[in-house]
């Protein structure tokens, strides 16, 4: 079982620990709830070093990215970031990633845990053709320090002035690299550094109370901001259009080429399904792998929990495209009502439904 740096702390802390995918990490420290609630509302910092980091460089850096991403990192400034997927030939997704432009020679890569050995893979075969090196970053953890006193507190801590810092951009300070991005629908930070100096970090963040983060809460947050999780809202036999992601599918500059350009335009026109946001109106809670009935038609829920932030059962859910209005959910072979509703539910502390 992987570990990362932290696990002593997190065991002085109280953690209960699960197994994710091979990683033995902290669920929560005594309250999911209380956590979740903390992000939302003030502070939490979360240990997420079982990410994984890739650099890339050499001059034709950009020309690789550019062909096995299917946003175009030729459309970023430097210190900027950007969301994309990678696929297979197929138009089936590989995994969610961002990427980081230092220049057009050197970008940075974090893509999921879970598919490590796939995404290693997928750029070891690709980058063959390109002037270009890959190194996986596996000295260097990622702390996560998320919620609206994101900012003052880090800025405070650490010194530093990140009022230009914006979202989806990064800064690099001595020898951390600190971007404004996460996985929680609240305003935060993620900052990458070697192990010694974010353990630093991590202790004067709880010193000061910050309150420590487990996955469970970051689950519950993610779905509340309508954020997909490999492997349960997307896998490989998804495509992009139909798990709320065709807005990273960037055909824009016709003259660049990239994995299954040529398959996601004809998946584009004749996708028949989309992921959605599902309300319950009744007493229960959506769960994964639950059928969504409307009609003859079916969906089904892939994400679903108890939203701690609206006090209500939500999910996310894949359903024929045009589904929308209200659809029963099969909870132990009973029909419930739910609400179809666009993504996120909740986004910087304002319910959005």
């Amino acid at each position: 079982m992987n570990r990362t740096f932290l696990h002593g702390s997190h065991e002085i802390l109280g953690a209960k620990f699960v197994n994710f995918s091979g990683w033995e990490m902290p669920i929560h420290y005594g309250s999911q709830i209380n956590e979740h609630n903390c992000v939302r509302n003030d502070l939490g910092i979360f240990d997420v070093s079982h990410m994984n980091i890739f650099d890339f460089e050499g001059t034709e850096a950009q020309k690789f990215l550019r062909y096995v991403l299917t946003n175009d990192v030729g459309k970023v400034e430097n210190s900027c970031a950007l969301y994309s997927v990678i696929t297979n030939e197929k138009g089936g997704i590989i995994d969610d990633l961002i990427v980081y432009k230092f220049n057009n020679e050197n970008f940075r890569v974090v893509s999921n845990c879970s598919t490590f050995e796939n995404v290693k893979a997928f750029f070891e075969h690709n980058i063959k053709r390109f002037d270009c090196e890959l190194i996986h970053q596996s000295n260097l953890g990622i702390l996560a320090i998320q919620g609206p006193k994101s900012e003052t507190s880090i800025e405070s801590m650490l010194g530093l002035d990140l009022s230009g810092c914006k979202g989806f951009s990064f800064i690099v300070k001595n020898s951390l690299f600190i971007s404004r991005t996460g996985y929680t629908g609240e305003d935060g930070f993620e900052i990458i550094g070697e192990f010694e100096e974010l353990k630093k970090i991590w202790d004067l963040c709880i010193s000061k109370n910050i309150s420590p983060i487990g996955l469970g809460a970051r689950d519950t947050l993610r779905v509340e901001a309508g954020m997909n999780l490999n492997g349960t809202d997307m896998t490989i036999e998804n495509n992009p259009f139909e798990s709320n992601l065709g807005w990273v599918v960037d055909f824009n500059d016709i003259e660049r080429d990239f994995i299954a350009k040529k398959k996601l335009a004809e998946i584009k026109k004749t996708n028949q399904l989309k992921l959605v946001g599902v309300l319950l109106k009744e007493k229960g809670i959506l769960r994964g792998g639950q059928k969504i009935i409307k009609g003859n038609i079916e969906g089904e829920i892939t994400s679903g929990t108890f939203s701690p932030f609206m006090k209500k059962s939500i999910g996310l859910a894949r359903v024929p495209i045009d589904v929308d209005g209200s659809a029963d959910v099969l909870i132990r072979n009973k029909p419930l009502n739910v609400k179809i509703l666009s993504l996120p539910f909740v986004r910087k502390g304002k319910i959005m439904i």
